[in-house]
């Protein structure tokens, strides 16, 4: 028995706001296996650089972000460290990585498979929110709401394996599973989630560095021939292009995008602010990215050689794919336009017919060119409105 003048132990899942924003290392860990999730849906699309294969792509790590995304929310809520919350984490891990596995597959033979794993990590993902939620009847009711949507998105992947592989009603069939699924918390309202700012902010952060990292990993498979002096400076052109778009976030934008979700009112503005600009527009950020790594994975491999359409598309498509989630993030926060990354993003966009008749080192060179701009200008021209940001914490805001 225990002793009555004891203090009372607290529940192991409590819908609670944490007191510890920090990430844990529970939650670095089970990032790792969106890592590989990464991966293979680059190579994915490497192995099938057609329109065809990049829909695909993007359409499996939607499905796969959006898992990752729930659990995001997920511990924003509970202890990922405590009691059985550990324990779901680590086979929600074992689901997830039985989904990314399945990736290459994913529109043949291991359909199936990828549904079922899809389903079990979203399951697990219901199950804990639904015991967080016991005492909180509001947040009780936006669970129950995502279950349903997510009810819907699964049984759409069981269907789409039914549908003969790679058919464009299969095809279909996954991009209505990922929208309907995507679609739950903007259909049914953002009131009852729960969240702590700092901590939900700086897990998007780290996915995006993990983005990032993936960018470098494709130089390193897309080199796998002799170095030579085009190769070499492929690879550097390639670390010029992921810092920059690294500089894009976490200089200002991270700094800013957290504070404003901090001083939201907590509720439905919070949320909302949360699920627009973090759940939803990240993961263009993400895919852009993705796309990014796709370029530079095929440009590597033959810097001198002319890139076809799709990698092209994909090189300069997907870094203003990036710069332009960057454009509606600042609009979403601090509603105003960065009209500078929007001319920089259809710049790029204007360049793809050009990135076809070039080398694709050249390509290459004009990507980090146009960047290194970018991102000078900005520093030159809103240094004053950068210092109050990076060093003036409890009160900056930003005017550029």
């Amino acid at each position: 028995m225990s002793d009555p003048g004891s203090p009372a132990r607290a529940p192991r899942i409590v819908a609670t706001m944490r007191h510890d924003e920090r990430v844990t290392p529970l939650e670095l860990f089970f990032d790792l296996v969106f890592v590989l999730a990464l991966t293979q849906c680059t190579t994915l699309m490497f192995h099938t650089p057609t329109l065809k294969g990049v829909v695909e792509g993007l359409l499996v790590l939607g499905m796969l972000w959006w898992s990752w995304v729930g659990y995001a929310w997920l511990t924003s809520v509970v202890d990922p460290e405590e009691g059985a919350v550990r324990l779901a984490m680590f086979a929600a891990m074992a689901a997830f990585l039985v989904a990314a596995l399945c990736v290459p597959k994913t529109f043949g033979a291991d359909a199936l498979l990828f549904a079922c794993a899809y389903a079990a990590v979203r399951g697990a993902h219901i199950v804990l929110f639904m015991l967080a939620s016991r005492d909180d009847p509001a947040l009780r009711r936006s669970v129950l709401g995502l279950a349903g949507s997510t009810a819907v998105g699964a049984g759409l992947l069981f269907v789409a394996a039914a549908l003969p592989a790679g058919h464009a009603l299969q095809i279909g069939a996954w991009a209505l599973a990922l929208a309907l699924d995507a679609a739950g918390p903007y259909l049914f309202g953002a009131e009852g989630w729960r969240l702590a700012p700092g901590h939900f902010a700086e897990r998007h952060g780290l996915i995006v560095i993990i983005a990032l990292g993936e960018s470098i990993v494709a130089l390193g498979i897309g080199a796998q021939h002799e170095l030579d002096a085009g190769v070499v400076a492929a690879a550097v052109l390639g670390v010029v292009i992921a810092a920059a778009l690294w500089w894009v976030y976490f200089d200002v934008t991270a700094i800013v995008a957290e504070r404003r979700l901090s001083q939201a009112a907590e509720g439905r503005e919070r949320n909302e602010m949360a699920r627009d600009s973090y759940s939803y527009l990240h993961f263009l950020m993400v895919a852009g990215i993705a796309l990014l790594s796709l370029g530079l994975k095929i440009g590597i491999e033959d810097v001198s050689a002319h890139l076809a359409l799709v990698p092209a598309a994909a090189l300069l498509g997907g870094t203003a794919l990036y710069l332009l989630a960057h454009v509606a993030f600042r609009l979403r926060n601090v509603h105003s336009l960065s009209g500078r990354r929007l001319v920089c993003a259809l710049v790029l966009l204007a360049l793809v017919p050009l990135a076809v008749r070039l080398p694709a080192l050249a390509t290459l060179a004009i990507l980090a060119l146009l960047l290194v701009l970018l991102i000078a200008y900005e520093a030159l021209r809103y240094a004053d409105v950068r210092e109050r940001v990076r060093h003036r914490p409890a009160r900056a805001s930003v005017g550029e």
